[in-house]
Formats: structure tokens, C-alpha cells, sequence
């Protein structure tokens, strides 16, 4: 069905990790959910993977410090070996941010939070 080694949460609300790591674990999509509320602690550590892995990385877009657009720009600078799945989820309804998401090719989908089973499986 789907091969990822990890799914990495990245967003500041903690209590929408929370959400989305039980709901996660309830697809049985993969056994390890990592959670981080800073992006720039997540692109620190998929970097430190190298080329091992294949994460599935939920990004929000609106965060303090690195948001999620500072976030695909630097992943595609330190991170341009990986070919891990990165999905935007975000509370924005402004179409021009699915527009800018398109326009990163690392990124494979956006999707309007809240996270729904439903919309996961389609983007997957």
C-alpha cells in the first residue's frame, strides 16, 4: 500500500499534532509518526538522514520563525537527494497558497485542514 519509514508532522499547534498523529496511527498508514513544532528541528534532522528514509512530511505553512514556505526552500537546498513525499496542510483557504505549493515540485498535494482520512487517501 504506501512505503514510508516515517510520517513527520510539522506544525506549531501541538494540539494538532496530537489530532493528526492519533488519527495517523488509526489508518495504519505507518508504524512511526515523528511530531515537530519547529520546522527548522525537522529540517535539521531529515538532513541528518541523508539519503535514508522515505518520509511522508506534513507541512503546515503558517509558523513562526521558518514557516512552511522557508521550509520547501531550504529542504530543496540541503535535501535535494531525498525523494520523500511532502503534502501541505494548512488552515489557509487562499488559493494563491495552493498555487505556491504547486510550484515546488518537492511538494505532492495540499490539503485543508482539518486532516480527514478521507483527505489523505486522496492525496496519497
Amino acid at each position: 500500500m504506501y512505503s514510508f519509514d516515517s510520517i513527520v508532522l510539522i506544525d506549531d499547534d501541538p494540539i494538532n499534532n496530537l489530532i493528526n498523529k492519533r488519527l495517523i496511527s488509526k489508518l495504519d498508514i505507518c508504524h512511526k509518526v515523528d511530531e515537530f513544532l519547529e520546522a527548522e528541528k525537522a529540517l535539521c534532522t531529515i538532513q541528518a538522514m541523508g539519503k535514508n528514509g522515505h518520509l511522508l512530511i506534513l507541512l503546515d505553512i503558517n509558523m513562526p520563525v521558518m514557516n512552511g514556505w522557508d521550509f520547501l526552500n531550504q529542504y530543496l537546498k540541503v535535501c535535494d537527494v531525498r525523494k520523500d513525499k511532502i503534502i501541505v496542510l494548512s488552515s489557509s483557504i487562499d488559493f494563491q497558497d495552493r498555487q505556491k505549493a504547486e510550484e515546488f515540485n518537492c511538494v505532492s498535494g495540499f490539503i485543508e485542514k482539518p486532516l480527514t482520512p478521507d483527505k489523505l487517501k486522496k492525496v496519497l
